[in-house]
């Protein structure tokens, strides 16, 4: 029965080891993820600040 448990036992660290490279790339995903979304929110603004020049300058030439 001890060679089952030392099985056993190498499986369970087999898989911890797994999970921890898990969670080491979905940190790094997550970093990414938040990384595209500011680059969204940026671009957003961008958009809204020349779509107001556009709207100030219509109005002047109207």
């Amino acid at each position: 029965m001890a060679i089952e448990l030392e099985l056993l036992k190498n499986e369970r660290d087999r898989l911890r080891e797994g999970l921890r490279e898990i969670e080491a790339e979905l940190r790094k995903m997550e970093a990414d993820v938040k990384g595209v979304r500011q680059r969204e929110i940026q671009t957003k603004r961008e958009i809204e600040a020349l779509s107001t020049l556009i709207d100030i300058k219509e109005s002047r030439d109207a």
